[in-house]
């Protein structure tokens, strides 16, 4: 029987293993850690997001730069294909307001649980604690186990090993100079889906009571290093440093290109969406009597707590005390940004395996048998579904590329 090592075993790596068991290939399953999924579990937390109901065309737009070479993964597995996978498990799903699609019951946990149980029903033997550390001369896997240094023959391999975010998780990127030494092609990799610290750092003051509150229905402006203007509306929320959550992430990869090239990025934050800056301009000019700016502000112009507290925070005395420029303030808040957070803090990671040391069935050039997916790959995109359906489909990929290889090999050698 044809043997395949999967190894990493998060969403890519156990679509891989459920694609090879089911043609009678014998799987084994190594992952690092002490069980398989942990950041599929922790993604679960408050809510499984699992895909996205959109257009597919608006769907693929998500993937950037890489739409291109995400779009022949998802026309093996598709969104739609996707929910219909989860339902042959006894997962039923439903699509939310936003169009987000989750598990009817919002866990991770039960999806997991029921296909480790039909991965184990297929024969494929699973392998915790098993930490890979390349290759020895003859071709063989090195792995560090519980008994010591194993080697380990296998007749081809998926390799499924994350990113590089969330290190106490397993995704820690320690495969890239593995296969850097064979030659491979790889991007560095960088954060994505990630918060940011503001340039000079928050006061004292600010961070200390408003770090952790967030700042609902805001406006963000931000123009690229291209110059293209991007808009959102939606959330945010103050960090020790600086801000992070869903408005910023939604633009993170855009920031963190510009500020690469640029040094900082500066965002204008409408603190007051919903009011015209004319309206809000006489609001706040509106004589104000004995009272305070900060109760005069909640009073006529609905600006409290870490609202406040943010102006407070950039403007200038002057700028507080003039109404005018104060209303133009409020619609058009800049937030400069330094710098990204590190690596091991965020959701997810761009960079990885390129492309174009893959062919169409993600299998290594440079390493014939050797097959890549999931977020080890050079590709970023939106939370929203977008990942998970990408690491899937690419597991998918790869799992029937390795399928072929086997096949194609067996032919040539037996």
């Amino acid at each position: 029987m044809k043997t395949v090592a999967v190894i990493g075993g998060g969403p890519a790596g156990l679509m891989a293993a459920e694609i090879l068991s089911q043609d009678g290939v014998q799987v084994d399953l190594y992952d690092a850690m002490p069980s398989f999924g942990r950041k599929f579990l922790l993604a679960g937390v408050g809510g499984m997001n699992i895909t996205h109901s959109e257009p597919f065309d608006a769907f693929l737009s998500r993937y950037g730069a890489r739409a291109a070479d995400i779009q022949p993964l998802l026309g093996v597995f598709s969104p739609a294909t996707l929910r219909e996978w989860i339902h042959g498990l006894g997962v039923e799903t439903f699509v939310g307001s936003s169009g987000r699609v989750f598990p009817k019951d919002m866990k991770a946990a039960p999806l997991l649980r029921a296909w480790l149980h039909r991965l184990r029903e297929s024969g494929v033997r699973f392998h915790v604690r098993h930490r890979w550390l390349g290759w020895v001369n003859d071709g063989a896997l090195r792995f560090a186990s519980p008994q010591g240094e194993l080697n380990v023959c296998a007749n081809a391999v998926v390799l499924a090993l994350g990113g590089g975010s969330w290190t106490k998780l397993g995704s820690d990127g320690a495969w890239v100079p593995l296969l850097e030494q064979r030659g491979v092609e790889i991007t560095p990799l960088l954060p994505s889906n990630c918060g940011f610290d503001v340039a000079g750092g928050w006061s004292e003051h600010l961070r200390s009571r408003f770090a952790g509150q967030p700042l609902k229905t805001v406006a963000l402006r931000f123009s690229d290093a291209a110059g293209h203007v991007h808009q959102r509306t939606g959330e945010l929320m103050l960090s020790d440093t600086g801000v992070e959550g869903s408005l910023v992430y939604a633009l993170s990869a855009l920031l963190r290109d510009t500020i690469a090239l640029q040094g900082l990025a500066t965002l204008e934050l409408d603190l007051a969406p919903d009011k015209p800056l004319q309206r809000l301009v006489a609001e706040v000019a509106h004589p104000r009597g004995a009272r305070s700016l900060s109760s005069h502000l909640q009073s006529r112009a609905g600006i409290k707590g870490v609202k406040m507290a943010l102006l407070r925070e950039i403007l200038s005395a002057e700028q507080l005390n003039d109404p005018e420029k104060l209303a133009h303030a409020i619609k058009s808040l800049p937030l400069t940004l330094g710098a990204p957070r590190p690596l091991d803090e965020v959701i997810s990671s761009a960079g990885g395996v390129r492309f174009e040391a893959l062919d169409d069935t993600l299998m290594l050039r440079k390493l014939p048998g050797v097959f890549c997916a999931g977020e080890m790959l050079d590709w970023e995109a939106p939370t929203g579904g977008y990942l998970l359906t990408a690491c899937l489909a690419s597991g998918r990929v790869a799992g029937q590329g390795a399928l072929h290889y086997l096949r194609t090999h067996h032919a040539a050698t037996d």
